[in-house]
Order: structure tokens, then C-alpha cells, then sequence
């Protein structure tokens, strides 16, 4: 029979917030949940108290409390959270105020800065003063073209202090897709770094700033981080109509922050959707739900505590950036890397771990198949002394990926693949460090989150592939979108699908063991002859091959009906010949079904990817059947696409 490839100790779940978490309600409900199964079944079915409960165990403090917990329509959308109260989310991040360090800043170039939490008070309290001087308030909208580095998460934390509204972008976005996020929301303030640096090389983004400023007529004051060009000055952006200022100019940082209280859904953050199909939809987070979702999240799924330090490989532009400074709600230490995750070395993450003693290590799945294709074995070459947990997302994680963790990384860690998406900035499936780990899935779902698998009527499903709904109200859920003001957009995005459910998009399984299975995207689904085919699963048996170094399928419309087309990146060196179409096929066949052997296999030099990471199947589809690509600006490499148009294997 299959064995979990970990399973806790009985000292490290006695030890664990989950554990405490479940103890807790059981003395405050006078209920006796024995386990996670009963914990979650409680959570759902007395919503009301579960959220209560996190709101005491964590120790939220609202300014006005609530008229009451909930207020709520039969179907979603429509519900409000903790209607009538009022908090401020940076004041729950920075409550801890003593010398324990709050950020380690690590650039490319090996620099590394580090703030302790009383210094990132005052940091925060002096430029909270100076975006009050350039008149920034409650609603105003403060946005970020900046690195993943400290003075971004000061940013943050001084704009939501004064109740105002927080976006970034990371400086890799193309000119277009900055415009098209930030124009949107009207930013009265920027903050932008001059440069930045990557895969060893460094970029100045003077000219790309003077392109994209004059198209932001909404802009006061832009504050520039010189960060990777030292020598900038404020003259190289001038005649702009905003006033200029460097970041060291801007402000002096001393005395201690204020909070404004705002409305429980006040706008906290905007993010943005891909925008491979067309502009990036807007989405709105409330404050008190990313606080909320964040803190049982952090502190209970992934049992972070004021002891450890958790880091995740994130650009500002993906909601994991988001979701990890977080993480200073719960008194942690966060380490923020900037740069290339493979430079100078496959090794360097792992050099990162050790150097800061990381506890919590969050990365992509393709970046732990290439450290596997890479031959990288850090249990061999590391100490990982103080690794528990390894997070992975932006992808399924691959079974080979879960073997290759505990055989060649740390057999004595909790593995949490996780699953959720920039529509709610948090999870609906993820780790728990209470339960085994199963090859191949993500823990459980999560807390008060009433995940299903259903299929295409509406029906629920148990170990069979179908639609991942949520069925009931959840705090994270968007408050909606920017510019929508009658829902609309909103409603059109998640709950046409089935009405009053939310359908996330997903193509999932819900496994024996209480666990989730994502095959891939719905709209991605392969359907040949009708039938359903998560691009997961083939990709999964492709990348077993040692050639083969990544690889994108598609539908392909043919002959009234569809049929998979696989491209392949190959190593250097290697050409794809009948052979090895043939291994891939059969290695397909073998591991699947014979609907899952692609029709045609083509090679290419490269595959197109989100500004996130995530390939970007869509496009690719689009490009295939000769159709425009609405959105290059949203692609991080978008000439990767040339490749994908008039194929010659693919007209016969």
C-alpha cells in the first residue's frame, strides 16, 4: 500500500499553532473536534464562530467592533465581514517593535541590508509623515514599480498606515503593462527604483520611467530608489508635472508610526489578473479579509511564529509578494531576494537558506524540477539546519518534484504544495503541518474555506477530475474589481459559471486522504474526443526526460474536433529526431492514456511566461491558431511567441 513520504512527529504536532488552534475551540466553543477532517467540517458549517475564533486566537484589534460577524446573502457575491468595525492592517504588522530583525534584504550583488522591528517602525513613521505632507489619505492609491527589497515593504506599510491603497509592479514589466495596471487605479504617489539588477547584469530604467510617468497624469510625486543605479538623480526625471524626489531626500526616518482605522472593507491592495486575454482586470482585497485569511494562513497552515524566518521567492508583481510580508503579522523574519534565483549558481537559493538560518522556504515548482534537471543535491552540499517546511506554488508540483525534495533536500520537512491565486491573494489548498504528506498532493483544504471538486452540472465529485468551486462566503474574497461599479466584471469572472459559487478556474480532484489534486487550468483543459485532459498530467511525464527541460500543450482545432500539440525546450545540444518523439510519446502512453499522446511534437528555443512565471498556455493557443495575442505587454518574454505562428508540422 502507498506510504505518506512524511508524517509529523507526535512532539512537532503537539508543538504546532494548528494543534494549539484546536485546543483553543475546543475550550472557547465547548466542542471536541479529535482532528484536521473535523476541525475543517466545523469551520464550514459554523462559519460564524470559526472566524471569531481567529479574530481572538490571533488577537485582531479592531478600533469599532463589529455590529456582528456576518451579514450575507443567500448566494455569493454579497456578503459582509465584520460589518461596522474598523483596524488598520499595518498596525497588526508592526506590533512587535524590539531589536529582533524584521528584514534581511539580499540583492543579486550579494549586498545585504537588515532592518530590526523597531527600525522598521521608524522607517515606516517617517515616510508615513512624508506622504501625508504630498497629501496622501484615506482611498488615495500609492503604487510601486520596485524590487522585491525593504524599502518596498516600507512603502506598503506607510501607505496602508494612513488608510490609503497599495499596487506595485516589479521592474520587468514592459512600459505597456505598467500603463495598463497603473492607469487604471490612478496612482497619486509612485515609488520606483532607477535600476535593478539580474542574471548578472544590471538595467538602468531611467528612459523606460520617462515613457511610462507622462502617461500617469494622475501622479503628484514619484520618490525614487536609486537601488541599482546609485548615481540617479532627481533632474533625470524631470518636466514630468509630478514633483520628484529621491527616497533618502524624501523623508527622515524617527518617532513611531500613527494608524488610521478604516472600515473592515476598505481597499487594502490591488492586484492584477495576467492579462494575456486582454487589459488586466483590477482586483480590489480588503483590509481586514487579507489580514484575516494571512494570519490563519501563516500562523496555522504554515506554523510560522515569531522564531522563524520565512522566506519566498517572489517579484512585487505576483501575490506572493503579498502574501509573505505578511508574514511580519506574525512576528517573523522575512528574507527578500532580489535577482536571479540562478545566479551565479543553480546553488544560490539554497547558499540563502543556510547563510540566514531560513525556517519557511517558499518557491515556484519549476524552480524545484530545474534545480532537479540541474543535478543540484543540497542535502549533499548544506546544512538546512533550520528548514521545516518547503512551500511550493504558481504550478502543480510534480510527483517526481515531491521525491526529489525529500531524497535530495530534506527528508525532514513538510512539503506544502499550495494552491489558491491572485483572485483572492491567499489559498484554498495548502500545507498543515499536522498532516502526512501524500506524493503528488496538497495537504488539505483550507480553514473555513468550503472548497469541492464538481462536475460539469453542478455535482460533487470525490477522486474524479472536475471544476474547483467554493460554495460558501469567504473574508478574502474581492471586494470586487477597479471601475466596476455595478459588479458586473466581477460577478461575470467567478460566478457565471455556476450562480452563487464560486468556480475558481481550476481543473481539480479531491483525493481519499482530505487532499487536492490541480490537474491545470480549466481554460487551459485539453479536450480531445470529448475527453478532459489537465495539462498537468502531461507535462508531469514529459519532464521526466532528461532531454527535455520544459514543455507547454495545447488544443489545437483539427478536423472538427481537438488534438494535443506538445512543444518542447530541450537541453542545449539536443535536437528533437524520431527518437525521441518516440520516447515522449510512449512515456505519455505508458504513465496515462493513449488521449494523452500529443498528435504533433514540435521543439522550440523558448516558452512564453507570465511577468509571474506561470507559461502561458492561452497565448500560446492563440498564436498556434493564428489568432491575436491581446496582451505581449503582460508576457515576460514575449518575442517567445514567434516561434508559435505558422508551424509547418502543424497544417497536416
Amino acid at each position: 500500500m502507498p506510504q505518506p513520504l512524511w508524517t509529523p512527529s507526535a512532539e512537532r504536532v503537539a508543538a504546532s499553532r494548528m494543534e494549539a488552534f484546536r485546543r483553543f475551540v475546543n475550550e472557547r466553543q465547548a466542542l471536541s473536534p479529535a482532528d484536521y477532517p473535523a476541525l475543517h467540517a466545523w469551520s464550514i458549517e459554523e462559519r460564524v464562530r470559526f472566524w471569531q475564533a481567529i479574530v481572538e486566537f490571533f488577537d485582531i484589534r479592531f478600533q469599532r467592533l463589529p455590529r456582528t460577524v456576518l451579514e450575507e446573502s443567500l448566494a455569493m457575491p454579497g456578503a459582509h465581514w465584520f460589518p461596522g468595525a474598523t483596524l488598520n492592517f499595518a498596525q497588526h504588522l508592526l506590533r512587535r517593535r524590539d531589536s529582533h530583525p524584521a528584514l534581511v534584504a539580499i540583492g543579486e550583488d550579494d549586498s545585504r541590508e537588515c532592518l530590526t522591528y523597531a527600525q522598521l517602525a521608524e522607517q515606516v513613521a517617517g515616510l508615513q509623515r512624508a506622504l501625508q505632507a504630498a497629501g496622501v489619505g484615506v482611498g488615495d492609491r500609492v503604487a510601486a514599480f520596485m524590487p522585491n527589497t525593504w524599502q518596498t515593504v516600507v512603502g506598503m506599510l506607510a501607505t496602508t498606515s494612513l488608510g490609503a491603497t497599495w499596487s506595485s509592479c516589479s521592474p520587468d514589466f514592459g512600459t505597456q503593462g505598467v500603463i495598463d495596471r497603473f492607469g487604471q487605479i490612478e496612482p497619486k504617489v509612485l515609488i520606483a527604483c532607477a535600476g535593478y539588477r539580474y542574471a548578472g547584469k544590471t538595467l538602468d530604467l531611467t528612459a523606460k520611467l520617462n515613457d511610462i510617468l507622462p502617461r500617469l497624469p494622475s501622479l503628484e510625486q514619484l520618490v525614487v530608489v536609486p537601488y541599482a543605479r546609485p548615481a540617479a538623480r532627481a533632474e533625470d526625471f524631470a518636466g514630468i508635472g509630478a514633483r520628484v524626489s529621491l527616497w533618502d531626500d524624501f523623508f527622515r526616518p524617527g518617532g513611531q508610526p500613527a494608524f488610521v482605522p478604516v472600515p473592515f472593507e476598505h481597499p487594502l491592495y490591488i492586484l492584477y489578473s495576467s492579462g494575456t486575454t486582454g487589459v488586466p482586470k483590477c482586483i480590489v482585497h480588503g483590509t481586514g479579509g487579507m489580514l484575516l485569511q494571512h494570519v490563519k494562513e501563516h500562523g496555522l497552515h504554515t506554523d510560522l511564529g515569531p522564531d522563524d524566518t520565512l522566506f519566498y521567492f517572489t517579484t512585487c508583481g505576483w501575490m506572493m509578494w503579498n502574501w509573505l510580508v505578511s508574514g511580519l503579522a506574525l512576528g517573523a523574519t522575512l528574507v527578500l531576494y532580489d535577482g536571479s534565483p540562478f545566479h551565479p549558481g543553480s546553488e544560490r537559493l539554497m547558499d540563502l537558506a543556510d547563510a540566514e538560518g531560513i525556517s519557511v522556504f517558499g518557491t515556484s515548482a519549476k524552480y524545484l524540477a530545474a534545480l532537479e534537471k540541474a543535478g543540484v543535491r543540497p542535502r549533499d552540499s548544506h546544512r538546512l539546519e533550520r528548514l521545516k517546511t518547503v512551500l511550493s506554488t504558481g504550478s502543480p508540483l510534480a510527483h517526481e518534484s515531491f521525491d526529489y525534495v525529500y531524497r535530495h533536500i530534506k527528508p525532514d520537512v513538510c512539503l506544502s504544495s499550495i494552491s489558491g491565486g491572485t483572485d483572492i491573494a491567499a489559498c484554498f489548498a495548502l500545507g498543515n503541518p499536522v498532516l502526512p504528506v501524500w506524493r503528488g498532493e496538497l495537504q488539505c483544504k483550507g480553514l473555513g474555506m468550503a472548497v469541492e471538486v464538481w462536475d460539469d452540472d453542478g455535482h460533487p465529485l470525490h477522486g474524479e477530475k472536475g471544476e474547483l468551486v467554493c460554495t460558501r462566503h469567504f473574508p478574502s474574497m474581492p471586494v470586487g474589481f477597479w471601475n466596476d461599479p455595478d459588479g458586473e466584471k466581477y460577478r461575470s469572472a467567478y460566478f457565471e459559471r455556476f450562480p452563487g459559487v464560486w468556480a475558481h478556474g481550476d481543473y481539480a480532484e479531491e483525493t481519499e486522504h482530505g487532499g487536492m489534486i490541480i490537474h491545470g487550468r480549466s481554460d487551459a483543459v485539453l479536450n480531445p474526443g470529448g475527453v478532459r485532459i489537465g495539462t498537468a498530467e502531461i507535462y508531469r511525464q514529459v519532464e521526466k526526460i532528461e532531454q527535455v527541460l520544459e514543455a507547454i500543450a495545447i488544443g489545437q482545432d483539427w478536423d472538427g474536433d481537438v488534438r494535443v500539440v506538445l512543444f518542447v525546450r530541450l537541453r542545449e545540444g539536443v535536437v528533437l529526431d524520431d527518437t525521441l518523439r518516440e520516447r515522449i510519446c510512449q512515456t505519455i502512453r505508458s504513465n496515462t492514456t493513449p488521449r494523452h499522446v500529443p498528435a504533433r511534437i514540435a521543439q522550440v528555443n523558448d516558452i512564453p511566461r507570465t511577468i509571474s512565471g506561470k507559461i502561458a498556455e492561452i497565448a500560446v493557443r492563440h498564436a498556434v491558431h493564428g489568432r491575436p495575442v491581446k496582451n505581449t505587454d503582460a508576457l515576460a518574454n514575449p518575442q517567445a511567441l514567434e516561434e508559435f505562428h505558422d508551424r509547418p508540422e502543424l497544417r497536416s
